[in-house]
Formats: C-alpha cells, structure tokens, sequence
C-alpha cells in the first residue's frame, strides 16, 4: 500500500479492545465488511490494564481469605503471598503485554486491522496514521464506530507530571510492591488497588475526598463492610480529605492534605474518575467536540448523526467491560439491520436494538474483601426516579455461607417495586457473592415478578439460599 491508499469497507471501527472487536464481530457476522483501528495493542485496556490483570493481582488475594477462613486449611496459608509468583501469573494474563493472540482473533473473523491513530476526517471517514508515518483513508458506506474508550482522569495539580503518579495502568502492571502506597480516591480502582497491593506487601493509606466514604454508587453498607475489612487488614482510610499537593523528593512522594497532613510514600495512585478518549479523533470535523463524552440513543448512535456510533466508555452510559460489550451486540445488530434496508428497528425497551440495560440492569462486581455486587437500582435511585419501592435488608446467613468459611459476614438488599411487584435492584456484599449477581441480574432485566420467583428454588446448601430469606422477608414484613 501506499501513502495516497483510500479504501471502502461497509463499516469502520476506531478502536479494538473488547468494545471494537465485539463491534466488528457482530457487523462481519451479518456480511458487512469492516476494518479496525488501533493505536496501541489489540484487546485494548480490559485485557492489559485493567479488568484482566487487576483480577488476576486479586484472585490470590481473596483465595487465601477464604482458606484462612477454614479450620485444616488456616494453618497452611499464614504465610504472605509469593509477590513474585502473583505478578508473574498477571504477566500471563496479559500475554505479557503482546496482542499476537488477539490479532489472531480480529483475522480469523475477517476484519482488516490498521495499526496506528485513527481519526475523523469528515462524514463517514477515517484517515489511519501508521507508525511508519503511512497514511491512510478508509471510508464507510454505512457506519463509523468510535470505540476508544477511557483514560484515567487525574487532578489539576501543579506539578503533578513531574511526579510520575500511578493510574489505573500502572498499579496493574507494576514490576513490584511498593512499601508504601498512598491511595487517591474510594471507588471500585481505589479498594480493588488497596486489597492487592496491602495483601502484597505494601504499607497502604487511602485518601477519600468528602464524607460519602468508599463505593459511593452502591448501596452504603457496601462501602461499610468493605472499609471495615480494608481496616482489618492494616489499611489505613482517611475520609473527608482532599490532596492539596504533590511533589517526589529524592525519590519519596509527599502528599500534602486539605487538613495539613504531609504525608510520604513511595508511590501514589490517584484512582479518581475517567475521561474519554476522544481529544484528539477528528470530533471536530463532523460538528463535535473534542475531548467530549459523546451522546447517543439506545442504539448507540450519536445524536444528530446518522452514521456515526460511539460504543463503550465514549458514551459515558456504563463506564464497565461487560456493559460495553453489550452495547457493542446492540450496535452491531444497528447497523446490520439499517445497512440492510429494514425500516423499523426493534427499538423498543429491550428490542434487539435497544440497550435498555444500560438504564435499568448494569450488574457490577467490586473484587474485594468482601466482594460487592449489585445490579438495577440502589434504594436512593429508584426513589429519585419516582418508584414506590421498599428495600428488604438481611444478613447473609444461610447453610451455604456457613459452609463457605467461619464467622461469614455479609449483607443482602433487595429493592422491590410495590406496584409491579418486581426487583428494582439487588446489592450482595459478602465472600464470594460475585458468583451470585447474575441471577440478580436475570430477575432485573426480564423483570421477574416477586410470586414467579418463589418458584424459582435454589440449591441446597449454596449461599444462593440468600434468596429464599429475601423473599420470606418481604413476604413476612
């Protein structure tokens, strides 16, 4: 190819982690051809900086606190975690940092991948950069996608560059344990980040702006029980305070405090929000604008832009892999059926071209702990929203959690709406109730009512038992 190479595909995709290749799986599926653009390593960030290798850092982590949780098998695991040994099994699930396997993928499906930045260049255009300074222009007949996803967001702070702060990528993929981590921010990067690193030997502080504690989006015992834990295990947590300044002395940070704390460390992670990566995409040559989260409708197409689709993080709508990926199907069935002629799409809630989960069903697993899961709607939201509910609060003590491990703590929510008789939404914290958040997530979205799910009967002793006792409870009160 050369320099002056313009080429037509149905279908365009500026980005190729798991948004973008589940985009492009869906479109080469229905016939449509279809390239894809990437920048840096095909999988994108799930695959080599966030979801895969934070998990693999915190499966060791919580498989040892249930082991310590059983009598014959306490003893054995009193030692700390071999560092070296859980950081070499994260290199393996990130394929050590190569994408040859993902490549792979993308090739067998029978999409074309260009390596370099992708960019708008106007209606239904996209000019490729490569890294050998080619450039190309690849043009759309029905569809572009922008799937590029979102960096973490880091505070204003004079300075800040030059102290080489960690983010979400490189508390995953650091070489090793710092002795001490300050960590900036309580949502779900902050607490996973704090479990890893205090299990693998850091000295661990969190800094959490405001009074909302940690998890502010779940439900409050969630942050509760979490915090507690996090405490437990040598965290030190301090609420309502804001980092002020930053600056690396010789190699130690120091941290200066809203309340005049000065505090030191070896690295700090400012675990603090997300913003799109859309500054520098072309937005600007179709009306947009740079750096922007970008709005769509429930077919993921931009508002006021018939052939433009911004899929995953961009969108802003659910800031997670799965949801993502979701909306990626959704999309990708879009722009099959109007590529094709259809008239109608099903665009109804829950219609094949509708994401209506992304309002009404986001299931998330928090990997502390204890784990936090939830799916729907908080009891705070679904009264904003208007809903008649009540919340039905239990503990999580059933055969199936006495089983698990000794002195099982955990906490169930289930919020129901007392005119549909349906579950609005569902919170689990406890030891390994990630497992439990997709039948949660089965009742929310096919809007099972209370008296069907009676009849829906779980095992005996499994700690899905948590079940019954909600519904009892509700029934009973």
């Amino acid at each position: 190819m050369t320099q002056s190479d313009s080429l037509v595909y149905d279908v365009v995709v500026i980005g190729a982690g798991p948004v973008g290749e589940n985009v492009a799986d869906r479109t080469r599926a229905a016939g449509l051809s279809t390239a894809i653009v990437e920048s840096e390593l095909v999988g994108g960030e799930c695959s080599y900086w966030a979801c895969m290798p934070s998990k693999a850092l915190l499966r060791p982590v919580l498989a040892r606190a249930d082991a310590r949780r059983l009598p014959g098998l306490a003893e054995a695991v009193r030692e700390p975690l071999d560092a070296q040994a859980v950081l070499a099994r994260r290199d393996e699930f990130t394929s050590h940092w190569k994408d040859d396997g993902q490549v792979q993928w993308v090739e067998g499906i029978g999409a074309d991948l260009y390596r370099g930045r992708g960019r708008l260049a106007g209606p239904r255009t996209v000019e490729v950069a490569g890294p050998d300074g080619t450039r190309r222009t690849l043009t759309a007949r029905h569809a572009v996608a922008v799937c590029t996803g979102s960096a973490a967001a880091l505070p204003p702070l004079p300075g800040l560059a030059e102290v080489r702060p960690w983010t979400s990528r490189e508390a995953t993929s650091a070489e090793s344990a710092p002795g001490r981590l300050l960590v900036v921010g309580g949502g779900v990067v902050a607490v996973e980040m704090a479990t890893a690193w205090q299990a693998l030997g850091s000295r661990v502080t969190m800094l959490v702006r405001g009074d909302g504690g940690l998890l502010a989006r779940m439900e409050p015992f969630a942050g509760e029980l979490v915090a507690e834990a996090l405490t437990e295990a040598g965290v030190d947590i301090r609420t309502g305070v804001s980092v002020e300044s930053v600056t690396r002395e010789s190699g130690t940070v120091v941290a200066v405090t809203d309340t005049g704390d000065r505090l030191e460390a070896d690295e700090i992670l400012f675990a603090t929000g997300r913003t799109p990566r859309t500054d520098d995409i072309g937005l600007e040559t179709v009306g947009l604008e740079p750096g922007s989260w970008l709005p769509v409708d429930d077919s993921l197409r931009v508002t006021g832009h018939d052939w433009l689709y911004a899929v995953g993080d961009v969108n802003h709508r659910a800031l997670l892999t799965h949801q993502g990926k979701y909306q990626a199907r959704i999309a990708g069935a879009a722009i099959a059926a109007r590529a094709s002629g259809v008239p109608i799409l099903e665009s109804d809630p829950w219609g094949a071209h509708a994401a209506t989960a992304d309002h009404d069903a986001v299931p998330q697993v928090v990997f502390t702990d204890p784990e936090a899961a939830s799916v729907g709607l908080t009891l705070a939201e679904a009264e904003q929203a208007g809903h008649r509910v009540r919340a039905v609060d239990i503990p999580i003590a059933v055969a199936g959690s006495s089983l698990y491990g000794d002195g099982y703590r955990g906490r169930a929510r289930m919020v129901v709406d007392l005119e549909d008789e349906i579950v609005r939404g569902v919170t689990f914290v406890g030891p390994g109730v990630g497992e439990l958040i997709h039948s949660a997530t089965i009742a929310v979205a096919g809007r099972v009512p209370i008296s069907r799910l009676w009849h829906a009967v779980p095992s005996y002793p499994t700690i899905s038992e948590v079940w019954l006792r909600l519904l009892e409870t509700y029934r009973d009160n």
